[in-house]
């Protein structure tokens, strides 16, 4: 099947979210060079609707814009209808806030990335959220669905169900959560775990598994304050339960 020009256009495009104009453009221009296109929006409203009548593939969110800001719009894309909603989200943020990181984890952001930083590596943060999100990966041809009980994972669809039902979860989380069941039993560091998902181990103190892991226990438990399928061990990470209901 041949792709027509929008459709090539499209599966490229990225958005930035971003008011300086230094920076868009630095970005811009690097990204560019990558093969990528990239669409900029100044503000959050202006990059909402730039998002809807482009349908990128990716979004780089700055944190801080002039009307509303990054964890509003963030929030606000995750409550699109369709397949935008699941658009992956990147948003920078400024160094040394720890707190609006956790939040826009929270609120559904894919990754993060502290400003400054070298324009390498948003582009391999980027290819990498992409990867995550690519549909039938050749590398992963076996063990594409996994079940324990009544939740069930599948990887070609990138989606997880308890008893028949689909639960919301960020591309960054099914991937948590797809490293964690496929070593079931295993006690997994933080460290293991982030170097299984994004290739790189955490920065000290950095708790955003943490953050994810509670969304996900709210998504697949029952009760997420009682676990039963990703349990904490104290001290050390997590582990993935073999035996569940």
């Amino acid at each position: 099947m041949q792709l027509s020009r929008h459709d090539e256009y499209t599966m490229n495009t990225l958005l930035l979210i971003e008011d300086d104009h230094r920076l868009a453009n630095m970005v811009s221009e690097y990204l560019e060079q990558s093969g990528f296109s990239v669409q900029h929006a100044a503000n959050g409203l202006d990059g909402l609707k730039a998002l809807q009548d482009t349908a990128p593939v990716m979004v780089l969110l700055d944190l801080m814009l002039p009307d509303i800001d990054g964890l509003e719009v963030c929030k606000r894309i995750r409550a699109l209808p369709g397949a935008l909603a699941q658009t992956p989200v990147l948003m920078l943020t400024a160094k040394g806030d720890p707190m609006d990181r956790i939040v826009g984890l929270e609120l559904g952001a894919d990754d993060y990335l502290p400003k400054p930083f070298e324009p390498r590596e948003l582009l391999a943060r980027i290819r990498a959220v992409l990867r995550r999100h690519a549909p039938g990966n050749p590398a992963d041809a076996t063990h594409q669905t996994l079940k324990f009980g009544s939740l069930e994972l599948d990887r070609d669809a990138r989606t997880v169900s308890v008893r028949g039902h689909v639960c919301d979860l960020t591309a960054y989380q099914f991937d948590l959560l797809w490293v964690l069941a496929e070593r079931a039993g295993r006690v997994l560091s933080r460290d293991q775990i982030m170097e299984a998902v994004r290739g790189k181990e955490l920065e000290a103190f950095d708790r955003s598994i943490d953050v994810h892991m509670g969304r996900i226990r709210a998504a697949i438990e029952d009760d997420a304050k009682v676990p039963k399928r990703i349990l904490t061990v104290r001290g050390v990470g997590y582990v993935f339960a073999k035996q569940q209901d």
